[in-house]
């Protein structure tokens, strides 16, 4: 039987891992800092990243230099934390799991969504500081409202029925989907409520959310991020706050992880979390089943 090796730099789910080491694979699961990587990748046939660990030319040309890794896999949607054109020319294969934490997303974002209307961010806070304001914070309601969707991919679609479940408006901005609630961006912006961001970020991109598209929005607005945090251009988003152009704003990402913004962070405005979105028991399950199969599709042991 052929050894395959397989370094798990930022761990995989147990089930997953158990799973594979029961078929006769061996697991490492250990993070390397990008020299050590690009050493230690000379030994393994499967890197399995999430977003942590950032997979450039150098690891890619130490690799491929051994001969030995024939597949990359980023449990989770977005696989900007790999040079996947560059890898893929070099003959490694390049996958990802994108359907597995789609609902944990969606459903994060319509739970800041909440936090947001209800101020239930803000609320848990001062109420374990001892204040009771009742009468400081009256929000609105989600139903009637129009939830404009950046990105009408799996997430975005998951986070629209959700939204229209509960009786949301439902528009989205997407150049490669073609559906009825589809409008272009610069209509988006205007009408929508709630602008919830689902799209991929690419190394050199400008952020889609600058001071010119915040100033699109409608006065009263509320952004959500919990794609990517190089969406946001986090001083343009800060101005607008304070300025009282957007309500509020709910990030799950950032430009920097884990975040050094603290004049964003301890802005009351702000619902904040530390990159959860796929932070489920079941997404991490399904994740896990989906790199398994991966694994067994393209480095089989027999």
């Amino acid at each position: 039987m052929v050894e395959i090796k397989i370094l798990a730099s930022d761990g995989m789910e147990t089930a997953a891992v158990e799973k594979l080491r029961g078929l006769g694979y061996q697991v490492d699961e250990q993070f390397y800092e990008p020299d050590q990587l690009a050493e230690q990748l000379k030994n393994y046939d499967v890197l399995v990243v999430r977003s942590a660990t950032k997979v450039r030319q150098p690891q890619i040309d130490a690799a491929v230099a051994a001969g030995r890794l024939k597949l990359i896999i980023r449990g989770g949607v977005g696989v900007d934390n790999i040079d996947v054109a560059y890898a893929e020319e070099r003959g490694v294969k390049v996958r990802n799991t994108p359907a597995a934490s789609s609902r944990s997303v969606a459903e994060l974002a319509l739970a800041h969504m909440f936090a947001l209307a209800r101020y239930l961010h803000i609320a848990n806070h001062t109420m374990r500081q001892g204040e009771w304001n009742k009468k400081k914070y009256e929000g609105v309601e989600l139903g009637g409202k129009t939830l404009g969707i950046i990105g009408y991919g799996r997430i975005g679609r998951t986070l629209g029925q959700l939204a229209q479940a509960i009786g949301m408006r439902v528009i989205a901005a997407d150049p490669f989907v073609q559906a009825p609630e589809i409008v272009p961006l610069e209509e988006l912006l205007p009408q929508a409520d709630f602008v919830s961001l689902h799209v991929p970020a690419f190394k050199g991109d400008p952020p889609l959310i600058n001071a010119q598209t915040l100033g699109q929005m409608k006065d009263g607005a509320y952004l959500i991020n919990t794609s990517r945090g190089a969406l946001v251009d986090e001083a343009a988003l800060l101005a607008a706050l304070e300025s009282g152009k957007i309500a509020g704003a709910a990030l799950d990402v950032y430009a920097e992880e884990p975040t050094k913004n603290t004049a964003l962070c301890t802005n009351p405005r702000v619902s904040l979390t530390p990159h959860i979105g796929g932070s489920t028991q079941e997404a991490q399950a399904r994740i896990g089943d989906e790199i398994v199969a991966h694994i067994l599709e393209i480095c089989p042991l027999a």
